[in-house]
């Protein structure tokens, strides 16, 4: 299954839960990819070490091939840039996302 995730949330333990369900997705053998939208594109600046480990949970998205897209606009406007990782992605790639995928969800 291809599943597409929209996360625009930047909410530790929103961000944590997406990331783990599309983690639980890859070992599945899924093919999975979040978009960053909206306060999502937040997720590298998120810190909840009490409870919520996101930074961890977003190494180990990356580390199996998980593919994470983060809004140009949403990026700029928040004075923030893509990186190799995360790279600045548009709407024509959320629309591409959008129709790829088998289920999309949000956060």
């Amino acid at each position: 299954m291809k599943l597409g995730i929209i996360l625009q949330a930047n909410k530790p333990e929103q961000a944590w839960n997406g990331l783990r369900l599309a983690i639980t997705a890859l070992k599945a053998g899924n093919v999975v990819k979040i978009f960053l939208l909206s306060e999502g594109v937040e997720i590298a600046n998120m810190t909840d070490n009490q409870h919520f480990d996101v930074a961890g949970k977003l190494k180990e998205f990356t580390d199996l091939k998980g593919e994470l897209m983060a809004c140009g606009t949403c990026l700029k406007s928040r004075h923030q840039e893509g990186s190799s990782a995360c790279p600045i992605s548009n709407m024509q790639d959320l629309m591409r996302l959008v129709e790829e995928s088998d289920k999309i969800l949000t956060f």
